[in-house]
């Protein structure tokens, strides 16, 4: 690694590491640039209803959200809609994917870190759907039309499948998952959202409804020998416009990025689906949220994995 400071076990780093030379530093905490809305993390106002969603309501939420993804605008839900029921919400992400039907190139997992979960306020990871449309190779321009309110960038270990895991009864286990893994990859992985205000949003779970936020996925050159690896411990530095903001580790992503993908095989299992040969799984932020802005540049440093660069435009 090229850098020596910020040394911590935290996913999201240490804000007391934030240099003060860092351009606009005064704007810039450990969750990047402070522009995700009013609401801090882990302090959105939860709304009041637990119980899920009618058929009727359920339809009426993913409509509300699809025409915000559509028409690349802000949406809102009214308080009627809002609920804090973890299956209507993973309800709501399936349908709405069903609705816009975007060519997927695989799944993201959201709040894999202890940290997210406790920001968002969520009871477990959620996942996401990559569109092909956001996926990018490492080093990457990334068009302001692939967002509507946010650059929520988050430092993963992906992979890509080199086998179809399919739906079935029993469980997979972390050793039949490793074996159907063509290659790892290093990753940043970009949140959006419809809703105004992200930690706000999360009173009703907003981004986890909403796709999980997927909105684009830059990875850098695979690796195919990837087990001579320790990721639990490998990590991740990430600076902003060249200058070096914090650091995670690989265990941020449920004690290793192999677990969290193992995860996500058998959430799938569950429904009934199933990872497919040439998939991506962005497997969880290892540095926490970071929130860019247009014309910022984030230079992440894998070491030995290799890195990604991302300039949003």
């Amino acid at each position: 690694m090229t850098h020596g400071q910020g040394d911590t076990s935290s996913p999201g780093g240490d804000p007391s590491s934030i240099p003060s030379a860092a351009p606009g530093a005064s704007e810039i905490t450990q969750w990047g640039r402070r522009i995700h809305g009013p609401t801090l993390p882990g302090k959105g106002i939860r709304c009041q209803r637990e119980t899920p969603l009618t058929s009727d309501e359920l339809e009426e939420v993913v409509e509300i959200i699809a025409r915000g993804r559509l028409e690349h605008r802000s949406a809102s839900l009214p308080e009627r809609l809002k609920t804090r029921n973890w299956e209507t919400v993973m309800a709501v992400m399936e349908r709405l994917n069903e609705r816009l039907a975007w060519p997927s190139a695989g799944w993201k997992i959201g709040a894999a870190a202890e940290e997210i979960r406790r920001a968002e306020g969520v009871p477990g990871p959620a996942p996401g759907l990559l569109s092909r449309k956001g996926v990018y190779e490492s080093p990457a321009r990334l068009p302001s039309s692939l967002f509507i309110n946010y650059r929520c960038s988050e430092c993963e270990f992906a992979f890509r499948m080199g086998a179809d895991l399919p739906p079935r009864d029993a469980v997979y286990s972390e050793m039949e998952v490793a074996e159907a893994v063509e290659s790892l990859l290093p990753a940043l992985e970009i949140g959006d959202t419809v809703f105004d205000d992200w930690y706000g949003a999360s009173g009703y779970q907003g981004s986890s409804m909403d796709n999980g936020g997927a909105a684009a996925f830059v990875h850098g050159a695979p690796i195919r020998d990837w087990r001579r690896f320790d990721l639990p411990n490998a990590r991740i530095d990430l600076s902003l416009n060249g200058v070096y903001m914090k650091s995670g580790y690989g265990r941020a992503a449920m004690g290793n990025p192999l677990t969290s993908l193992t995860w996500m095989a058998n959430w799938l299992r569950l429904r009934g689906k199933g990872l497919r040969v040439g998939e991506f799984v962005s497997t969880g932020t290892c540095t926490g949220h970071f929130f860019a802005a247009p014309g910022d540049r984030l230079d992440v440093d894998f070491g030995e994995i290799g890195n990604v660069v991302v300039i949003y435009e």
